[in-house]
């Protein structure tokens, strides 16, 4: 459905992004995630053709985004991270106007306008003025206009950023209940978002996409490793020498005061042993020992934070 080939972007001496390749299945939801100036948008830009690439090729059903834009544009609904909505229009004569220029039949324009207000619940403010709307109903509106062409693809640019909690929740439950129905791009720095409405991630930072998988298969990248929550009654003033005598130790870092630390490590019980031994035979006072598995956070902070030198190791660097 959406194949993306050696994708590239420059702006000035700044690479935005570099060579990206990835496809798209039909009917698959998506999540691009990445920290914020991953190039994220740059690449959501490029796929809408909003924005010309400074190499590389990308197509929708077929259709190269740059040789038959009009064809791409038809298949596609975009909502860009700010929803682009006239405050002085009623969100049903927004929608209607947006119908036509997306090129719905008039006859067809009022049962797509009035599918798109029922899928985003807009009934009880479809005679409203939008710019007397929340953010989150403008949100909404943004994702009504995506869809009111009834397109194969939906793409979606950060589509809570800045709403509140019951509004996030609100607008993640809109998108469940967009699948099947389309083939969705969900892009997004935010991991819960992914992990609630996504079956699938690809993982970009710095421009370059570092995984791409099933949900599944990417938090399973770091099996075996854990991570332990560790408090004591004593100051610890050098954690990372005391446990120098266990090499399955990845990093070591510090909480809020020298008492509470953080272990992360490669092993299974004998190694959370090992190290619960050395802090008992120091005599510090072990009140807290607490050991969990890593996840898809941590799978994500890994590969898009890093990692760092020896000398940082305090910060929860990887020896």
């Amino acid at each position: 459905m959406i194949q993306v080939k050696d994708l590239t972007k420059d702006f000035g001496p700044r690479r935005a992004i570099d060579h990206l390749n990835f496809t798209v299945n039909k009917g698959d939801v998506v999540g691009f995630l990445g920290p914020n100036g991953a190039g994220k948008s740059t690449t959501m830009k490029i796929i809408t053709g909003f924005m010309a690439p400074s190499s590389g090729q990308a197509s929708v059903a077929g259709f190269d985004v740059f040789e038959s834009p009009i064809e791409v544009k038809k298949r596609i609904g975009y909502l860009p991270e700010t929803p682009p909505v006239y405050g002085d229009m009623y969100v049903r004569d927004y929608l209607e106007y947006v119908a036509a220029l997306k090129g719905v039949s008039k006859d067809k324009i009022k049962s797509f306008v009035k599918n798109s207000i029922e899928k985003t619940n807009l009934g009880d403010v479809q005679t409203r003025l939008i710019h007397h709307l929340s953010k989150g109903f403008k949100q909404r509106v943004g994702i009504a206009q995506a869809i009111v062409s009834d397109p194969e693809v939906l793409i979606l640019d950060e589509p809570t950023v800045g709403l509140d909690p019951k509004q996030v929740a609100e607008i993640r439950d809109l998108i469940k209940a967009l699948k099947g129905q389309h083939t969705i791009i969900l892009s997004t720095h935010v991991l819960p978002e992914v992990q609630a409405t996504c079956e699938k991630i690809i993982i970009i930072n710095n421009g370059k996409i570092v995984a791409q998988d099933s949900i599944h298969s990417l938090a399973m990248m770091e099996k075996g490793q854990r991570r332990l929550q560790i408090r004591t009654r004593k100051d610890v003033l050098d954690m990372i020498s005391i446990l120098s005598s266990i090499p399955q130790i990845l990093s070591v870092k510090e909480g809020s005061n020298q008492k509470e630390w953080e272990i992360s490590l490669q092993g299974g019980d004998d190694v959370i042993e090992a190290i619960s031994a050395c802090l008992v035979a120091k005599g510090l006072g072990l009140l807290e020992f607490t050991p969990t598995k890593l996840d898809l956070e941590d799978v994500f902070i890994k590969l898009t934070y890093g990692q760092a030198t020896k000398e940082n190791l305090k910060n929860g660097v990887e020896i």
